[in-house]
């Protein structure tokens, strides 16, 4: 949908720092208004036992939503945790509390653990809350809720602008949240993250009801309330994921991007710094190709001139060293994959589930269109892959939705869906036929693949799927003259591509 945009009523200056109220009426080609700075003023961090029992008090005497956000250090710490959590709730104003003083924050959790949260990006922040003690009962996201609701950009900055009519400065989004003291100008900024939420919650809101989706969004909000605060899951054989690895080639080669990668980690972990920051993954790569064996070498590599590196030269060096000496039992081997194939590699691994999936992902493109949401929302891109991959034995709405709900899709999603995904996978499977006459197929001479009755699959060199074209044949048996291709026994219509 397109997006409405709106703005407050009143006299407000277009310099303003204050917000008295907030309306729905439609801004037209006005200016956003820009937001400078809270209403209350920047109030100063929540440091101390006493401020933090003021904030309590103040949250707890407040009356609707709790609009919370939270800071952290990506791409500066090791961990993920929060170093500043924004909390506004009615007329209270707004808290800006630093956790790092506090190890029980139970008496803030009581005091709005029964309320509903607002939050942006929820999936973002609810790991770092949880963390500190901070979980939801009941919660809106309102970056999903736009998501939901048909929003191209559902950013909170995007979604201020043009449904409140206000902009929002985002310059301090990826800064280092771990500085202490925070510039005053970082704490307006997040100050001001929480200054609209509710509002902004409330125009969603009416929206969905409008759209009719209300159910929906509240199946999601329920969903991140049970798995939002999860910590992430942890990979097996995380050092597989450095970027640039795909060019290492041989076991040897891999081993020691392994052990750079967890001598890497445990340096990281210590000095509680991104990894990144320790040694960047095209050096580690480097490193992994040439495999130096003295320092003189190691530091002639690129990403190895910097002082702090060159000073963990051995470090990089014993690692490399251990790699060597490795036993071969001892190398790395390929990994079980514990889900389908990349679908690029579909066509040639299985060109029958191929063409199953280009169905099921059109299927669902169509329904998404429909609804005036993103495909990803309507269903995750995943799981249409796994049930694609290894459909049921008997492809029947009830067994394609029982199949979706096991792999997590809420039941909106599945009445949706599960009738499309099963009449994709209902299609008899292709047949291969190399012989043109038996086949009735191309007269060129080249081996033709069958998928439907009213459907068209292009084929290429050793029946891969070039393409896929739907409805042309309007009954099975008939002609068409128009395409490069004739029907068959069988009722569809086949192109081979030499």
């Amino acid at each position: 949908m397109t997006d409405e945009a709106h703005r407050p009523d009143g006299d407000l200056s277009r310099q303003s720092t204050a917000i008295d109220n907030v309306t729905t009426e439609t801004p037209g080609d006005a200016a956003a208004v820009p937001l400078i700075a809270p209403r209350d003023g920047t109030p100063a961090p929540t440091e101390d036992a006493a401020g933090l029992a003021r904030a309590v008090s103040a949250l707890s005497g407040a009356r609707g939503p709790v609009a919370i956000d939270a800071e952290r250090a990506s791409g500066y710490r090791y961990s993920s945790r929060a170093y500043l959590v924004q909390l506004r709730r009615g007329d209270s104003g707004t808290v800006l509390l630093d956790p790092l003083p506090f190890g029980d924050l139970s008496g803030l959790a009581a005091a709005i653990a029964d309320e509903e949260w607002v939050l942006h990006a929820a999936s973002q922040d609810l790991p770092c809350l949880s963390e500190i003690g901070l979980r939801p009962t009941r919660l809106f996201d309102t970056e999903l809720a736009a998501r939901l609701a048909g929003y191209e950009r559902v950013g909170l900055a995007a979604l201020t602008e043009s449904l409140l009519g206000y902009s929002l400065e985002k310059h301090h989004s990826a800064a280092d949240w771990s500085t202490r003291p925070l510039p005053e100008s970082w704490l307006t900024y997040a100050a001001l993250d929480v200054e609209l939420l509710v509002d902004l919650r409330n125009l969603l809101a009416d929206e969905l009801a409008r759209q009719g989706k209300t159910e929906w969004a509240a199946e999601e909000f329920a969903s991140l309330v049970t798995h939002g605060g999860a910590p992430p899951r942890v990979r097996p054989d995380p050092w597989r994921r450095t970027s640039g690895i795909h060019r290492v080639r041989g076991a040897r080669a891999l081993s020691r991007v392994r052990a750079m990668w967890y001598a890497r980690d445990t340096v990281a972990s210590r000095r509680d710094t991104a990894p990144g920051r320790v040694l960047a993954d095209a050096a580690l790569i480097a490193a992994a190709e040439m495999d130096p064996r003295d320092e003189r070498a190691l530091l002639l590599l690129p990403g190895f001139g910097g002082r702090s590196i060159r000073r963990l030269a051995t470090t990089w060096l014993s690692a490399l060293d251990e790699a060597r000496t490795l036993p071969n039992d001892q190398l790395p081997v390929p990994v079980a994959n514990d889900g389908p194939p990349p679908a690029h590699r579909w066509a040639e691994r299985d060109p029958a589930a191929a063409a199953r999936l280009a169905r099921a992902r059109g299927a669902v493109n169509a329904i998404a269109a429909e609804h005036n949401l993103p495909p990803e929302n309507l269903i995750t891109p995943d799981t249409v892959r796994r049930v694609v991959w290894e459909p049921p034995a008997e492809p029947t709405i009830e067994a394609v939705g029982a199949a979706l709900r096991s792999l997590g899709a809420r039941p909106w999603q599945v009445s949706l869906v599960a009738g499309s995904i099963a009449d994709a996978l209902s299609i008899p499977e292709p047949t291969a036929r190399a012989d043109d006459d038996a086949a009735g197929t191309t007269r060129t001479g080249a081996q033709g693949v069958a998928t439907g009755r009213s459907e068209l699959v292009v084929v290429g060199p050793r029946g891969r799927p070039a393409g896929l074209c739907s409805r042309l044949a309007s009954r099975p048996g008939q002609e068409n003259q128009d395409d490069a291709g004739e029907f068959g026994r069988s009722g569809h219509l086949v192109v081979a591509l030499e």
